[in-house]
Formats: structure tokens, sequence, C-alpha cells
């Protein structure tokens, strides 16, 4: 009899049996089951099967970044306190409401710079003379003392300030520091056909069109400049007419080399929009004269309407780089009349107040001066990322060995503790090296098969034939080590270039997927082949690739990601300002590793290249050996030139080849290589039984003999380590309900595990399985729709087999159409199409695919779109007749030009 542990994993509950059971003697028995519930809510559940893994703690985790926001900015206004008070630039009043002695330049009061407090209890403005200076520039007009600060900013850029004044613009250049994006989100989405740009545009014209439904009308809104912006409202929009409306105008070029131009009209809390806009509108301004900033702008801007309201209006969400570039000019121009800010003796001061253990820091710095102090070290300073390479697989082939230190804290003394056998890191798949092990990996299992007209027949694997020696298949190597991606119909072209031939061959990967080649190797060829004098494929050796790539890699942020780009421009002797300007838009490359370590893998490539790429002198003696000896087991069978599988079984079943050290599957694997160099060319499969004596397996397993070790792994296990909360909390329970279920049932024999198909499958998976419904769903309804508005031509709307013809045939029509209209996608998607898109349809059936009165066909890929409209044959303002016989479908130009008259009298004319 055997005891049984049958486990159900869900994403909300674990069910549970133990079964005793003989099946031999047809014996058994329940001893028990059950159900274990996780406590877990249905939003959280609902965003977990949508692929959107939350933590619990997730909003708590939000409101601790607000406040590590809130506490940087008070740190970098307590450094610029303490250089500011060594300097000797803190107003009296100020510097006295700071503690300097304790709390390090923090507020013992919060108080005002430019504002002191009176003997009568009233607040006095400190900068007088330079207010009395800026009412000159408005004639008079009654302004608030704190626009002196733009008045400053703008003098600062020419003239002398005073020391009190150089102090109230630098803390307020760390309240507004602008947006800094690192090279990211923003950069991944970079698309050199695209453009965007703000505009503001008058409305000259407003047309209502025919094409009604739920969510209203759409109207052609014609702009000043002749350009039509579609909207749609359930509102009239006539009050549009000369209103200047804000936009802004993405213009695309397609591949067929045309214009395609989207309109995005948001509201005005848009963080797009606004952002788009003034940066737009500052540079302009710049354009006009470089010595201009952020600040002259501000104060001109003011000049000239005095009621504009600055924050939240004039200026919002900028770039950093405004800023900064303000705050340097400011500074090189005050270090010429302030000797402070030029002082060696201070600056080592200040270095010393800041950094007093910090030596190799200070050396970095030391001479470097007061305006990189400032600006780079403390109000601009941008914290790097921290490292999340703890979350990266380890790989199950290479190990490392090493020393860590740390202190007892009971003790305080320094304890050396050896960690033996921590996995190194899992590859990047962006890694150069990454790229060619998995084209080889996709090269030694491709197959290509010759379609037979005979049914009964199998196709003819005509692989050999095509790729006869190691050169051809070196060759198609070079071929697809240039390409990002390759489609069967493109690996038929490089091999036949008859179009029969190509439609009467297939290999044996799915025939419409597209699959990954070089990816990281062709996105860097495609912007090399914008710098002059050089050829690509010819100046990216390995050496120069894997150097580009830890660049694009590895350097998150963009200033310094252009430096490290001019530098390796200058390394080898290229175009600085083209190499950069070429490579400086490269989207950062995904988070993506492979299953093996750089070091694996740098052993696994000498067995799997092959011709010219091949090296014997690259393959250690061990892994020869190892290979010699199962070469030795595959030679000892009797087997015919070319075996079939059956001839390779009866032998394998009459001679014993395998043992326990080598599988009788690595042997079977080698015979292929009886009469052929068996350490070349080899899969990933036997390259990592020949190096590492396995593949799959595992190689340290952990096992428990007892329930009260799974007590300890739990208290060993480090929260958070699985990255998916879900499934860390699944995982955890499980090991609980085991451990309960052991201590009262004793040992298993087996344990019975069955996986709910949500924690298989990965977060992207579950996203896409969740769209795939609610398009699924989407299309149901319209389907039925339609069929609704067809029943009297017998249709059945609920019947699944007429759901599924029409199906059919929309998908048939979609698949064949090569450029897809958004209107068409638009409707697809949707889930209630309008009521005259349904009308549409129903008379695109009736009138037999064409337009009555050109007799052209109606294609479907444009039935939907504003090129066909419904047309009235006797007009409504004649007859008044609504129904669908008063109706066809025509090309919109005819409607236009039929106007008033009847369908007759058009023809007749």
């Amino acid at each position: 009899m055997k005891t049984v542990l049958g486990l159900d994993l869900g994403t909300n509950s674990i069910g549970w049996a133990v079964v005793r059971q003989n099946l031999d003697q047809k014996q058994g028995a329940i001893l028990g089951m059950g159900s274990r519930i996780i406590p877990m809510t249905q939003d959280v559940l609902g965003k977990f099967e949508s692929g959107q893994s939350v933590s619990a703690t997730a909003e708590r985790t939000g409101y601790r970044g607000i406040r590590r926001l809130y506490q940087r900015a008070n740190l970098r206004r307590d450094r610029l306190h303490r250089v500011l008070n060594l300097l000797g630039y803190l107003p009296e009043h100020y510097q006295k409401n700071i503690d300097f002695t304790h709390k390090l330049g923090q507020f013992r009061q919060e108080t005002k710079l430019n504002y002191r407090q009176t003997a009568d209890g009233t607040y006095a403005f400190i900068f007088k003379a330079s207010f009395e200076e800026m009412t000159k520039d408005f004639e008079g007009q009654k302004i608030p003392y704190d626009w002196t600060l733009y008045y400053l900013r703008k003098k600062a850029l020419s003239q002398k300030i005073t020391k009190e004044e150089l102090a109230w613009l630098i803390l307020n250049f760390n309240q507004k520091r602008g947006y800094y994006q690192l090279r990211g989100d923003e950069l991944s989405k970079e698309d050199d056909n695209k453009n965007e740009k703000y505009y503001k545009l008058k409305v000259v014209e407003v047309k209502a069109t025919d094409d009604k439904n739920a969510k209203g009308t759409w109207y052609q809104v014609v702009l000043e400049n002749g350009w039509i912006y579609p909207r749609q409202s359930k509102e009239p929009l006539d009050n549009w007419l000369g209103r200047s409306k804000e936009f802004i105008v993405t213009e695309k070029i397609n591949n067929d080399g045309t214009l395609k131009r989207t309109f995005r009209a948001p509201k005005e809390n848009d963080w797009g929009l606004i952002k788009k806009k003034t940066e737009q509108e500052l540079d302009d301004y710049l354009d006009q004269n470089t010595q201009h900033t952020v600040g002259t702008y501000i104060y001109e801007c003011l000049l000239k309407n005095p009621n504009q309201k600055i924050r939240g209006k004039l200026i919002k969400t900028i770039e950093r780089k405004y800023y900064k570039q303000e705050l340097e000019k400011i500074l090189a121009t005050q270090l010429q009349f302030h000797s402070e800010l030029q002082s060696k003796e201070l600056y080592d001061r200040a270095l010393n107040e800041l950094y007093p253990h910090n030596e190799a820091h200070k050396s970095n710095i030391r001479q470097e001066g007061f305006k990189y102090l400032f600006v780079d070290d403390i109000i601009f300073y941008q914290r790097p990322l921290k490292s999340k390479k703890s979350t990266i697989s380890g790989c199950q082939y290479e190990t490392r060995t090493y020393w860590k230190e740390f202190i007892d804290q009971k003790t305080k003394e320094t304890i050396r503790e050896k960690i033996e056998n921590e996995p190194i890191k899992a590859i990047p798949k962006s890694n150069p090296m990454y790229q060619e092990f998995r084209l080889w990996q996709w090269l030694k299992n491709l197959r290509i098969f010759k379609n037979l007209e005979d049914e009964i027949l199998v196709d003819k694997d005509i692989t050999e034939e095509l790729l006869k020696t190691e050169e051809d298949w070196a060759e198609l190597f070079d071929f697809l080590d240039t390409r990002k991606e390759i489609k069967q119909s493109q690996l038929m072209a490089y091999f036949f270039r008859k179009k029969s031939d190509k439609e009467n061959h297939r290999w044996n990967y799915v025939e419409d997927k597209t699959y990954p080649m070089n990816e990281t190797k062709a996105q860097m060829i495609s912007r090399l082949k914008k710098v002059s004098g050089i050829d690509p494929i010819a100046f990216l050796s390995k050496k120069r690739e894997n150097e580009l790539w830890h660049i694009i890699y590895s350097v998150k942020d963009t200033v310094q990601f252009k430096k490290a780009l001019r530098t390796y421009a200058k390394k080898y002797d290229l175009p600085e300002d083209e190499f950069a300007n070429a490579f400086e838009k490269h989207p950062p490359y995904k988070n993506d590793y492979g299953a093996y370590s750089e070091k694996a893998i740098k052993k696994l490539l000498p067995l799997m290249r092959t011709g010219k790429y091949w090296d014997e002198k690259a393959i250690p003696p061990g892994v020869k050996q190892r290979i010699d000896d199962i070469m030795q087991r595959v030679h000892a069978l009797v087997l015919p030139e070319n075996p079939t599988d059956k001839q390779i079984k009866e032998a394998f079943d009459t001679h014993q080849v395998a043992d326990d050290d080598i599988p009788i599957a690595v042997v079977k694997s080698f015979v292929p290589y009886m009469r052929k160099n068996p350490y070349k060319q080899l899969n990933t499969y036997q390259a990592c039984y020949a190096i590492y004596d396995r593949h799959s397996e595992s190689g340290q397993t952990k096992s428990w003999k007892q329930p009260e070790d799974i007590d300890r792994f739990l208290k060993e296990f480090k929260q958070h380590s699985l990255r998916n909360p879900i499934v860390e909390q699944v995982i955890t329970e499980t090991l609980r309900t085991v451990r309960d279920i052991w201590k009262k049932y004793g040992d298993f024999d087996e344990i019975h595990l069955e996986l709910g198909r949500d924690l298989k499958n990965s977060a992207e998976k579950r996203k896409k399985l969740t769209q795939r419904n609610t398009q699924n769903q989407n299309t149901n309804h319209r389907i039925r729709l339609l069929l609704q508005e067809l029943a009297d031509k017998g249709a059945k709307p609920h019947s699944p087999s007429h759901q599924e013809i029409l199906k059919i045939y929309e998908e048939g029509v979609y698949h064949s159409i090569s450029n897809i209209d958004n209107d068409i996608a638009k409707i697809r998607n949707s889930n209630a199409p309008s009521s005259s898109d349904i009308k549409k349809y129903k008379l695109w059936l009736e009138q037999g695919y064409n337009s009555p009165y050109t007799g052209k066909v109606i294609p479907l890929s444009k039935l939907f779109t504003t090129d066909y409209q419904i047309e009235h044959i006797i007009p409504q303002s004649r007859y008044f007749d609504d129904s669908m016989s008063n109706k066809v479908i025509c090309e919109s130009y005819v409607n236009e030009d039929k106007g008033n008259k009847t369908a007759y009298e058009y023809m007749h004319e």
C-alpha cells in the first residue's frame, strides 16, 4: 500500500487529500482531505490574474517613497546651509535660526530668508534696493516683493548681486530642480519616424458627419492651417468656431512613405500637454538669444502681462537641463565678483564640512570648485538607482566561493564566513555572447522540408541537401547574425529564387511566427550606417561589439551615456558628433536574462560552433575525453550508414551501451556523429552533458527528512525573494500545509501536484490572456449585433455555428489586408459597433459589395472609413424617408456630388 498526498494549488486556496492505495489489488482508502484558504482580497486577486503583481504593502511603499523625497530635499537644503554659512552668505536673522552645532544645517525654527521680523512683530523685505530697481521696469505698477527673485535671476547673468541675494537664488534652485528622466521608459518609446509637436490653432469650420453611436457624433473640425481634426462629441461643436484649440500633433512616416497625422487634445491638467507646450515655447524664446534663461523668460513675460500667473501656468514641468544651465551661467558670472567663491582654502573647508570621513570623494572633486559643488554635487545630484542584482536567477551550472565579513552585534568582533557554491548570476539576453548562443541553438534545431503533393507521404527533409558542408552552415549563420528577426518567407528566399520553390518548402518551426536572431548586433549595425566612413559589419569585431554593448547596457544616466559614446568614438577614430547622435536615442535593453551564466556559455559555445567559427583549441581535454567515452558506446552499435529511428531502437535493444554514468538518451543523441566530428555543432543538450555531465537535472537537490526541516526553511526564507508576492504567498502556505499534514499522517510515498493555470503563467502571459479574453468577448457581442440586423436574411443571432461562420469570414478578410485602417481596428476592438456601422455592413451585403453609382467593388477594409457613406436614393429633404429601403452605400465624393438630386436624376445627368 502506498500513501499519496495530492495537492491542488490555486491562487487563493490549496486543496489537499491523503489516500492509501494498492493499484494492483484495486484497494484504497481516503485518509483525509481538506482545503486551506489563502486570505486575499478580490481586487488583489483580479490584478494578479490580469498580469499585475501588486504587493499587499504597495500603498505603504508609495507613502514611504513620498517621505523619502521630502527627506532628500531637506538634506540638500541642510548641506547648502552649511556651505553658505561657511562662506558667510546667509543673512543674520536666517543664520540664527539654523543649528550648526548638533543637527547640522537643520532649522531650529523655519523662517524665510528674504523677510526679517521687526521689533513690532511685522516682517520687512530685506532686498528693498533690488526691488526699487525692478519697479522702474514696471513703470510704477504695484507688484509683489517676491518678484524680486526673477529680477535677480536676470540681473545675476551680467551684473554683481550681493552675497545674501546669491544665497537666496541658490536655495530657490534647490526647490525647483525640474524633471529628470534616466535612460528608461521614455527612450524605449523613441521612434525615428515619429515627431510630436505642440500647436495652438484656430477652428475655421465644423462639419457633422453621419457617423453616430452611443458615444456621440463624429465631427470634422477644420483648422486654420487646413488640417482636419476628427472629434467625437455628444454635444454640438458649433461653439468651437473661431476659438483657438491646443493640440499635441503626432506625425509619423509609414512604411510606404506616406505621412500619418494624429491629434491629441487632452485636458488642461494633462502632464504631457503641459510639458510639451512649456518646453516648446521656452525653446523658441531661448533660440533668439543664447544668453537668455528660464528666469529671464519669466521676468519678460511678467513685464508684458503683470497679471500672468507664474506657478502652474507660465512654467510647469520642464526638463532639469533648463534650470541647471541657468544656475551654471549665474555662478560663472558671480565667480568674477565674489572672491570667496574662488578661494581654494574655503573650498577645502567646505569639503571637510560635508565629507569629514569620505577621503575618496574629496580627492575626486578637490579640483572642481564651488560651481561644481553647488550644481553637480548638491542641488542637481542624482542618486543612482539601487542594484536589483539579487533578483536575477542563478546559473544551474556555475558557482563561486568567497569570504564574507560581518560584525557580530553582541561581541562586536569581525567574523569571516566562507560562502560556498553560490550560483553565478544569469547572463542578460542582450549580451552579444547570449545572442550568438541562441542563434547557434536555433540553427541546430532548424529543418527544411519539401511539401509533397501526395497527402499520404510525409514531407521530405532536405536540410542536408541545402546545407551540405560546414561552410554552408557558417554562411547561413553570417546571414542571420546581422538580422534582428527572421520569417519563414525570408529564409526560403535565402535558399530559393523561384516563387514556386519558396511556396513549396517550409521550416520545422511555426510557419506564421517571427523568430529573434541577433537583435543586439542588428540594432548596432542600423545605427552605425548613419556614421560616415565605416563599414558597420567589418567594424563590429567581437571586442568592439562587446564594449559598445556594455556602454548601452550599463550606463543609465543620459549625460554620462553621451560622454561614454564620445569616448568610444574617440578610441576608434570615429566622428564623435555623428556617432553620438546615432546612438544617443538607442533604447535601453530590457531586463531579460537567460538560463545560464556568461561563464557557462563561454564553455558551451566552442562545442556549438562550426565552420570558420570553430576552434578545437578552445575545447578542454577533459571535455574531449567525455565525448570520446560517449562515442565508444555509439560505435559499439551495429548500424547502417543512414540508420532509421527503428534501426536505432533495435540496436539499442540488443546492445547494452548505456550505464548509470551516461544516460541512454545521451548516447542516442550522438548517433548522427558516427561519421563526423563529434566536437562541433552540438545542441545545448549534448554540450551540457559533455561539459557538466547533466542538462536539466538539478545540481544540488535539497530534501527535508522531517516536518521540522520545513519550519527551519521558512525561518531562513527571505521575504520578497521571489518578486511575485502572490506566488510567494502560495508557496509558503503550501509548505505550511504539507508540514501540518506530515505531522498528522506521517510519511508519504509520493506527492502529486496539480498547479493552477494562473500560477504557471508569467505576468506577461497572464496579461495577454486577459486581453485576448476581453477581445473575444467584444467580438462575440459585436457578431451577435450584426446577426440581429441580418435576421430577416435567415441569420440566427444566438446560433454558435452562424456566429463562427461570420467570425471566420471577418478574420479571413481582415488578415488578407496588408494595411489595416485605424477605423477598422477600432470597430474590431469594440463590443458595441454603432448603428451606422451595422447599417453600412448590412447594405454592403445587400448590394453585393458594389457601389450602385460607380459599379466598383467596396472593399471591407474601407467600408467603415470616411471614404464611404450611407446615401439616400431619394433625398430626405424631398421625401422624408429614412428607411433602409431608401439607403445605399456609396463613395463619399459621389454623395457630395449628388447633392439634393434623386438617384435617377443624378445618373441621368
